[in-house]
């Protein structure tokens, strides 16, 4: 599995650092300890960072899903 952020090169540093907190998880009270910057200034960057539209995709190899290894749907007709 592999986690793009797609629209990324629009993000300033500070705001690529906590988007890639946020989306892992963690809380806003961690990411201002982690980066040592205040709750608000996360919620600033965050927001402005939402507004430049990112996107995170989660990028998954066929095997995953079971889609190439003869283990699909049992009621499909061979095509």
């Amino acid at each position: 599995m592999k986690i793009e952020i797609r629209g990324a090169e629009k993000l300033s540093f500070r705001e690529k650092q906590v988007v890639v907190l946020k989306e892992m998880g963690r809380s806003t009270e961690e990411i201002a300890r982690t980066l040592k910057i205040s709750a608000s200034t996360i919620a600033t960057l965050y927001n402005r960072a939402r507004s430049k539209g990112y996107e995170v995709v989660i990028v998954l190899p066929g095997d995953t899903l079971a889609l190439f290894n003869g283990e699909g749907d049992k009621n499909e007709e061979p095509g």
